[in-house]
């Protein structure tokens, strides 16, 4: 027995792009099944999955249901104590739960003003006082976090759960071109050129475009490596 996991659109949903990193970027197995947002068969892939009504969301091997990104990170960091979800110094760990619960519900700005699209990068891209604001505040915490990091290139050195979680901000950094500080741009770079999150890219640009997805923007070449 594994988990089933479903997940939304590759190239779009940052949600179940952090869903899918807690399972591959800490080699827990899991049968991946795929749906699209938009599309009456939404809602019928949604219902061996019920009571859910987006996605991620998990089937335990049991058979139990866990909904949400953050009550699947916390609940395959119960049920794996071994797999170094979240940091093993306290101090570090705290302020990673921290980080990962304000990336769960803030930065609505620049969610809502740069939506995840892995498949294209958009240029000259107005950046609005908010999304700016958005912007400082989690370059603001990386920095807290890598002045606790042990040795390793990710937040806190090693990866956890933080960096699943901020993986499509990382991403919506570097494809809208958001002013970042020098000190970021590694981070950014790291995360975008990561092989598990290449092998996700390459699985998204292989289905179909969404139109919904298209903005006002000239479009440029994605900006990480193919």
């Amino acid at each position: 027995m594994t988990y089933d996991l479903l997940i939304g659109d590759r190239s779009y949903s940052s949600w179940s792009l952090r869903g899918w990193l807690l399972f591959a970027k800490f080699d827990i197995a899991a049968t991946v099944h795929d749906t699209r947002f938009y599309i009456p068969q939404f809602q019928e892939d949604l219902k061996p999955f019920a009571p859910a009504r987006t996605v991620p969301v998990i089937r335990l091997p049991e058979g139990g249901i866990v909904m949400d990104s953050l009550a699947i990170a916390e609940t395959l960091a119960e049920r794996h104590p071994d797999k170094g979800y979240w940091p093993e110094d306290l101090e570090a760990r705290a302020l990673a739960r921290g980080m990962v619960a304000e990336m769960h519900s803030g930065y609505g700005a620049l969610r809502s003003a740069c939506p995840m699209n892995l498949r294209q990068s958009f240029v000259d891209f107005p950046v609005s006082d908010a999304v700016a604001a958005d912007v400082a505040r989690i370059e603001q915490l990386w920095a807290a976090a890598r002045a606790l990091a042990t040795e390793g290139p990710w937040l806190f050195g090693a990866y956890s759960v933080a960096d699943a979680f901020f993986a499509p901000i990382a991403a919506r950094m570097a494809g809208y071109g958001l002013p970042v500080s020098e000190a970021s741009k590694p981070y950014i770079v790291h995360t975008i050129s990561d092989p598990t999150f290449l092998e996700w890219r390459r699985r998204g640009l292989q289905d179909a475009p969404q139109s919904k997805y298209d903005l006002p923007y000239a479009a440029g070449k994605w900006p990480g490596p193919d």
